[in-house]
C-alpha cells in the first residue's frame, strides 16, 4: 500500500524539547485540568515530573473538587483492582463541584459496584463477548467496507467523522437494536453530544429515542441488547426504566472512546510508514499492532475513583471520601513497565497497557474494540483503499478522552 504523508502542524509546549522529557522545577500542576493542554500542547512532560517526583499528588479545590492524582503504572492497577477501596458508584470523571453527583451513579455499568456491578454486567456481557463478537464479523466487516466505501466517494474526508465515528456508531447501534434507517440521526446527535465536548444539547434527543425505542420493545421484544436489558433481571429485579436508557446512552457515549482509539490508530500509523510497511508484510503482527495501537492512544485521559475507606499509599493519606484520578496515558508511559514508552513499535511485547482498564470494571466493550480495529486495518493493509494525510490533525479538547478529533485524509478506493 503506498502511504504518501503531510506533516501536521503542532504546537509543542515551551516547557519541554522532548516527548517524555520531564520538566525542570516544580511545573505548574494545575494546568492538569485545563483543557487546552490536551488540545494545544503535552501533558507527557508533567506526567513523567509527576511518576518521577510527586506519584501520589493532592490537587487542590477549583471549581472541581479537589482530588488525589496518580500517575504510576502499579498504583492505578492497584487502585482498579481494589474496588472495595475504591467505589465508582459516585462517577467516573471529574465534574465541577456546582453540578453535583453523576445522574447515572448507580445506575450504569460503569457507576455501580459491587455485587450490583457484576450483576448488571452479567445480563450485558453475553452481546460483547467472543461468541458474539464471531457472529457479528460479517457485519463488522460489512460496515467497515461501506464506511470506508461512502467516504472514498468525497474529494477529501475527515478520517475521525466520516470513518472511525460512523463505524463505532454503527456496530453498538446494530447491537442495541437501533433500525439502520435511525443510523445517520442517532451518529449525529452523538456527535453532537460527545465528541464536541463543548455542548450537551442533543443528550436529550438520545434519551427521548431510547425510551421510545425501550417502549417498542416492551411491545415486542427482539432479539437485541435493549430488550435484554428491558426484560432481564439484576438482583433478581427489572431493570428501571431509566436504568435502561441510562445503559445505553452510557454504551453509546463510550463509542467515543472506540472512535478515537481508531482515529489514533490510523494517525500513527500513517505517521510511522515503516510501522506500516512492516505490517503490511506480516499479518500476524496485527493482534500486537492493536494493542500498541491502544496503549498509545489511551484515549481515555482519566477515571475517577472515590476512598471508601482510609488508605495510604507512598506516604500519603488517602480519607474516606476523597477523589482519586487515575491518569491512563501516564500509566501507559511509565518508563518502569514499558522500554522506551514514547515510541511507537507495533512489535511491541509483552504490552502491559491498562488503556482499557483492569480488574471488576475492564471494558465490557474490549472484544468488539479490537474486532472493530482488525478488521478497519485489514481491510486498509490489503490494499483496496489508498490513504494519506490531507492535513494538519485537530486534538481534542478536553480533559475526560484524549486523541485526534479531527484528521483530514485522502481515501481512494482502488
Amino acid at each position: 500500500m503506498t502511504i504518501s504523508t503531510i506533516a501536521a502542524t503542532t504546537t509543542e509546549p515551551a516547557e519541554t524539547d522532548a516527548p517524555g522529557r520531564a520538566m525542570a522545577g516544580t511545573p505548574p500542576l494545575s494546568r492538569l485540568t485545563d483543557s487546552d493542554l490536551y488540545a494545544t500542547g503535552d501533558p507527557h512532560p508533567l506526567w513523567a515530573w509527576m511518576r518521577a517526583d510527586a506519584p501520589v499528588h493532592w490537587q487542590p479545590a477549583t471549581e472541581l473538587p479537589g482530588f488525589w492524582s496518580l500517575t504510576r503504572h502499579a498504583d492505578i492497577r492497584a487502585v482498579y483492582q481494589d474496588s472495595a477501596t475504591f467505589s465508582s458508584a459516585q462517577g467516573v470523571l471529574l465534574r465541577p463541584a456546582a453540578a453535583g453527583p453523576d445522574p447515572g451513579g448507580n445506575l450504569t455499568l460503569a457507576l455501580t459496584d459491587a455485587p450490583r456491578h457484576k450483576q448488571l454486567r452479567t445480563l450485558m456481557a453475553g452481546w460483547f463477548n467472543t461468541r458474539a463478537l464471531r457472529a457479528l464479523e460479517g457485519y463488522v466487516r460489512a460496515s467497515v467496507r461501506g464506511v470506508l466505501d461512502r467516504a472514498a466517494e468525497q474529494d477529501t474526508c475527515d478520517f475521525a467523522t466520516d470513518v472511525a465515528g460512523r463505524l463505532s456508531l454503527m456496530v453498538i447501534a446494530h447491537i442495541l437494536g437501533v433500525p439502520e434507517a435511525d443510523h445517520d440521526k442517532l451518529y449525529r446527535w452523538t456527535d453532537e453530544a460527545f465528541a464536541a465536548h463543548s455542548s450537551l444539547v442533543s443528550h436529550p434527543d438520545i434519551v427521548d429515542y431510547f425510551m421510545d425505542l425501550l417502549y417498542r420493545r416492551m411491545e415486542e421484544p427482539t432479539d437485541d441488547l435493549v430488550s435484554a436489558l428491558l426484560h432481564g433481571t439484576v438482583g433478581g429485579d427489572l431493570l428501571t426504566e431509566i436504568e435502561v436508557v441510562l445503559n445505553c446512552e452510557n454504551l453509546i457515549g463510550a463509542t467515543e472512546n472506540g472512535r478515537l482509539a481508531l482515529i489514533g490508530g490510523a494517525q500513527a500509523l500513517l505517521e510511522h510508514p515503516q510501522q506500516w510497511q512492516r505490517l503490511a508484510h506480516d499479518r500476524t503482527l496485527l493482534p500486537s499492532a492493536i494493542e500498541e495501537i491502544m496503549r498509545w492512544t489511551s484515549s481515555a485521559t482519566h477515571s475517577v475513583r472515590t476512598a471508601t475507606r482510609p488508605y495510604e499509599l507512598r506516604g500519603q493519606r488517602i480519607a474516606p471520601g476523597d477523589k482519586v484520578v487515575l491518569w491512563l496515558p501516564s500509566a501507559n508511559r511509565d518508563e518502569d513497565v514499558f522500554t522506551d514508552p514514547y515510541e511507537f513499535d507495533i512489535t511491541r511485547t509483552p504490552n502491559r497497557h491498562i488503556a482499557l482498564a483492569v480488574g471488576e470494571h475492564f471494558c465490557i466493550g474490549a472484544t468488539l474494540a479490537r474486532a472493530q480495529m482488525r478488521v478497519l486495518f485489514s481491510e486498509l493493509l490489503d490494499g483496496a483503499y489508498g490513504i494519506e494525510l490531507d492535513g494538519p490533525a485537530r486534538r481534542v479538547s478536553s480533559i475526560a478522552v484524549n486523541g485526534t478529533e479531527s484528521l483530514p485524509v485522502r481515501l481512494r478506493a482502488r
